[in-house]
């Protein structure tokens, strides 16, 4: 493996409870990548960081509502009359609604799912990567 290095910033926006996001994380560390962790669940989301990341990922916030596993239908988010403002509110107030893993480097910003679209934003890739199902990614 190279020796980690911050030359080139990476920030994941992670959930470690999450196999696609644990498989991202991991790729980027196996590429050399000492990356900034925002276990976003824990420390929640700003409504202009949401703006921000959405802008950069040209991304509506109906394109990153997470609806397995969050709150997203007792909440009414699914009826297409939800604002993208109703949408931001609720991910603020719920930060699980956001899909992850999000990645930012200076390549761009990107949901990574699947797990191996996060090397279209890395100079650097690992030589070959194993997942934790077994797979194993050539890039």
């Amino acid at each position: 493996m190279s020796k980690m290095t911050n030359a080139f910033p990476i920030t994941i926006y992670h959930n470690p409870d999450c196999g696609t996001s644990r498989n991202v994380l991991a790729m980027i560390e196996a590429a050399g990548y000492g990356p900034t962790v925002i276990e976003y669940r824990n420390v929640g989301w700003t409504r202009s960081q949401l703006e921000s990341l959405f802008a950069a990922m040209n991304a509506k916030p109906r394109d990153m509502l997470r609806e397995k596993g969050t709150p997203s239908v007792e909440l009414g988010l699914l009826e297409t009359s939800v604002s993208d403002a109703a949408i931001i509110e609720a991910m603020f107030a719920h930060p699980i609604l956001v899909n992850r893993p999000i990645v930012v480097t200076p390549k761009g910003a990107k949901l990574c799912r699947p797990s191996e679209a996060v090397l279209d934003l890395l100079d650097r890739k690992p030589h070959e990567f194993k997942k934790e199902d077994g797979e194993i990614v050539r890039p």
